[in-house]
C-alpha cells in the first residue's frame, strides 16, 4: 500500500512565454502514466520540453517506484527536479512551483533522509504558488498530498488532507482547456485520508466518484478491489 501512496500530484502573462504547454501531450503523459507505460512516458519525455518533460519524468519516476525499479526512479525525478528548478527560476509560475513541490516531496518519500533538506521546499514552493494562484486546484491537490504525508509532529494531518482536497475538487468543476491533471486523483487522496480517519464509507464513496471522473483510472479501481477482496 505505501507505494501506492506515492502516487502517491493561472499563468502570468510573462509565464505563458516559459511554459509551451500542450494538453494533448498532458493527456498522453496520464494515459501512459495510468498503465504504468516505462517505455512511453520515456519516449514522452524525450519528446517534451519544459513542463511538459518535467510531468512526464515525474509520472516516470511514480510509475517505475511502484514497479520496484527504484534507480530509474530516482534518476527521472532528479530530472523532473532540474527541469522545474530551471523553469522555476526564469519565472515563477504557479504550476511549475505545484509541481515541483510534490517532486520535493517525493524525493522525501524515496529517501526519508532527505525530509530535512527537501521539508522546507516543499513549503516554500506551495505557498509561492498560492500566493500566485490561489485558486489553482492542483496547488491545493499538491498541498492536501502534502498534509497526508507530513508526520502529525511536523503539520500533517488527515483533517488538513480531507479539507483541502474537497477544496481542489471543488475547483476542478472550473473549465480547464491547459494543464488539467489532478481531478479523479484528489478525490483518491481524499478517500485515502477519510480511511486514515476511520470513514471506510466516505473513502469508498471518494474511489467510486474518482472512477466516475476517470473510468479506467487505475489507482482508485486498484483501491476498490483490495477493499473488496479483503471483504470476501
Amino acid at each position: 500500500m505505501q507505494t501506492f501512496l506515492l502516487v502517491g500530484t493561472l499563468i502570468s502573462t510573462a509565464a505563458i512565454f516559459t511554459l509551451p504547454v500542450s494538453a494533448n501531450q498532458i493527456t498522453a503523459i496520464d494515459a501512459a502514466a495510468n498503465t504504468m507505460n516505462l517505455a512511453q512516458l520515456e519516449a514522452l519525455g524525450e519528446q517534451s520540453q519544459d513542463y511538459d518533460k518535467a510531468y512526464a519524468n515525474y509520472r516516470l519516476a511514480i510509475s517505475a517506484n511502484i514497479l520496484g525499479q527504484p534507480t530509474l526512479a530516482s534518476a527521472a525525478l532528479n530530472k523532473a527536479q532540474n527541469q522545474l528548478e530551471d523553469l522555476t527560476q526564469g519565472s515563477a509560475n504557479a504550476e511549475n512551483l505545484a509541481l515541483l513541490a510534490s517532486v520535493y516531496g517525493m524525493q522525501i518519500g524515496l529517501d526519508t533522509s532527505k525530509g530535512a533538506i527537501y521539508g522546507p521546499k516543499v513549503g516554500t514552493s506551495l505557498n509561492q504558488a498560492q500566493t500566485l494562484e490561489p485558486d489553482n486546484p492542483r496547488v491545493l491537490l499538491i498541498k492536501a498530498i502534502s498534509a497526508f504525508n507530513t508526520p502529525a509532529a511536523y503539520g500533517g494531518s488527515m483533517e488538513n488532507a480531507v479539507s483541502l482536497s474537497s477544496k481542489a475538487i471543488d475547483l476542478f468543476a472550473n473549465p480547464c482547456d491547459n494543464i488539467c491533471w489532478g481531478h479523479a486523483e484528489a478525490y483518491t487522496w481524499r478517500g485515502l485520508a477519510k480511511q486514515n480517519s476511520g470513514d471506510k464509507q466516505g473513502a469508498l464513496d471518494d474511489w467510486h466518484a474518482a472512477v466516475n471522473v476517470q473510468t479506467d483510472y487505475t489507482w482508485a479501481l486498484f483501491l476498490l478491489k483490495q477493499d473488496r477482496d479483503a471483504n470476501q
